[in-house]
């Protein structure tokens, strides 16, 4: 009996424009928001609700910018490489005009919830906002210029700490726990950064763009591996020095355990040629929750 025929995906006219701000893949969001929780609970041992709201409204608009800037720069090598070719300025779907236009959209977005911050904090809220976005809207000309653009990408990361600190306690004295927690995404992001570029390398050679999945060669792996250890350590000498209680302790040591568990399986795909990198990201997310459950919990107990 023959195959029945397949019914073709159905496109409505507001998809292409949830790809463009990846909001129909919400791991990569989720990847952006949790170390803004991080920063949250180690600053507070309750944050207010309405500015956790806030905050993830923001860092949707944010991510959402940074997206959209991406696309823009790189629509054209996009369209020659396999992982994004289906991108809707790739393939357009979507024009440049009304992409930047939606830019703005967001960027107005991320002013407006940056402006009903808590009074103490808004204008070093604000401050910090404007130093985010050089580096959020240059990030993706860094493969052309840079040989590690994936730190380019950590230190944008670095302001989901900072600024959701300064919006709850209106100032920076936050002393190692804000430092230690800003560190542990820094080198969190161009790990798990580093293992999504894994996927272009070919592609990025062929082009002549910089990654540091390139730059790094046969090291790649061990890096990766070196950047997961400082950030857990970075992160728990951060919980000890905010106070945490033991109930911190366990879900702490699970993620551990499941960052040594991603660097050796990374190892075993990378020896077979095959990584598995959407799988890898994936699991960060989780292995990052973890690490935020870890931290509510122990302002609980």
């Amino acid at each position: 009996m023959p195959a029945a025929p397949s019914t073709p995906a159905v496109t409505r006219p507001w998809t292409p424009w949830l790809q463009l701000l990846r909001w129909d893949r919400p791991t990569g969001r989720l990847i952006l928001l949790l170390p803004a929780g991080w920063s949250l609970w180690l600053a507070s041992a309750s944050p207010p609700p309405t500015l956790v709201g806030l905050i993830l409204l923001g860092g949707l608009a944010v991510s959402g910018a940074g997206c959209i800037a991406n696309d823009l720069w790189d629509r054209r090598i996009d369209a020659a490489v396999e992982r994004t070719r289906d991108r809707p300025l790739a393939r357009g779907a979507i024009g440049p005009g009304p992409a930047f236009a939606l830019l703005l959209v967001c960027l107005l977005l991320a002013l407006l919830v940056v402006l009903a911050l808590p009074a103490a904090g808004r204008l070093l809220s604000l401050g910090l906002a404007l130093l985010t976005l050089p580096p959020v809207l240059l990030y993706p000309s860094a493969k052309r210029w840079c040989p590690l653009p994936q730190l380019v990408l950590a230190l944008c990361w670095g302001f989901a700490v900072l600024i959701p600190w300064a919006a709850l306690r209106g100032d920076l004295a936050g002393g190692w726990p804000l430092v230690a927690c800003w560190g542990a995404t820094l080198v969190w992001t161009f790990g798990f950064d580093t293992v999504y570029a894994m996927a272009d390398r070919e592609d990025d050679r062929r082009l002549g763009v910089r990654s540091s999945a390139l730059t790094l060669g046969g090291q790649v792996v061990p890096a990766v591996a070196v950047c997961y250890a400082l950030a857990w350590l970075l992160l728990l000498s951060a919980a000890w020095g905010a106070g945490m209680g033991p109930a911190f302790w366990p879900p702490a040591l699970l993620a551990g355990l499941a960052l040594g568990r991603e660097c050796r399986l990374l190892a075993q795909q990378e020896a077979s040629g095959r990584p598995l990198v959407a799988r890898h990201f994936s699991r960060q997310v989780r292995i990052g929750a973890l690490l935020l459950l870890a931290l509510i919990l122990g302002r609980v107990g």
